[in-house]
This record gives C-alpha cells, sequence and structure tokens, in this order.
C-alpha cells in the first residue's frame, strides 16, 4: 500500500472512527487499554456470543495512530469467530514486530505496515489489540 493512500487510510479513520461511542449494556464487556507513556486510554466494550465476536464499541482519549487502528480493528474483527480473529490479531502483531506475517487478510490494516520503524508509534497500533485479546481470552477460559 503506497504511502499517500496509508496517510488517506488513517486520517479517516482518525476522524471518523467506526463505533466510537460510550456503552450502557451489561451484554459488552469492558477491557481498558493504556499506555502510561502518553494520553492513550482506551475503554474497548466487546460483544461476544458463540465463540464470534458479535460488536466492538470504543471511546476514550487517544492519539490518531491509536483511535485510527481501534477504528480499523473494529472494521476487521466484528462478526469473526475467536479463531479467525486471533489470527488476524497474530498477523497484526507479526507485521507490527516486522515479522513474518500474511497480508492477504490485514485489509486496511496494513496502513501499519511500516510502524515497527517508530516503536512509539507501534505501541500506540498495538493498543486496542492488548484491550481485544484480553477479552478473547477471557472467554475462551470461560
Amino acid at each position: 500500500m503506497n504511502k499517500e493512500l496509508s496517510r488517506e487510510i488513517i486520517l479517516e479513520n482518525f476522524q471518523n472512527p467506526m463505533n466510537k461511542e460510550n456503552v450502557d449494556n451489561d451484554d459488552y464487556k469492558l477491557y481498558n487499554s493504556k499506555n502510561p507513556n502518553c494520553i492513550d486510554n482506551l475503554d474497548i466494550y466487546v460483544l461476544l456470543e458463540d465463540d464470534k465476536i458479535k460488536d466492538i464499541k470504543f471511546n476514550g482519549e487517544a492519539c490518531a495512530i491509536s483511535t485510527a487502528s481501534t477504528s480499523i480493528m473494529i472494521k476487521n474483527l466484528i462478526g469473526k469467530s475467536i479463531k479467525e480473529a486471533k489470527e488476524y490479531i497474530n498477523n497484526f502483531y507479526h507485521m507490527c514486530n516486522e515479522e513474518e506475517y500474511n497480508q492477504d487478510i490485514l485489509n486496511e490494516g496494513l496502513v501499519f505496515a511500516d510502524i515497527y520503524k517508530q516503536s512509539n508509534r507501534k505501541n500506540c497500533a498495538l493498543l486496542p489489540y492488548k484491550g481485544i485479546l484480553k477479552a478473547l481470552e477471557e472467554y475462551e477460559e470461560k
């Protein structure tokens, strides 16, 4: 993906993030992801049913990278099974750490393909994934 298109996608997802809203529904589980080194503090609300991600919403204060990454993550994970979601997340982590990954499943997530070059920004891109992983692991333990 070229750099100009990547910038456009990041900006669009920052300015118009998917599912950024408060949740007042006990069916959703809340998971917080906070970066102690900056302002990024995201509440991730996850609705899991029948081994699938039915919905994800988020709210909080975060930089453009964290907000865009959260929005893109949400677009890619809603409707996926736990197994499919973990595969996506693992590939995203591998990409961000300059390891081998399957780019065919990352869709817009590929805008962060060069994020490993800036370790402080890498943390921003990975922040929402920490919350969603907590949700998936807790669900699997039950």
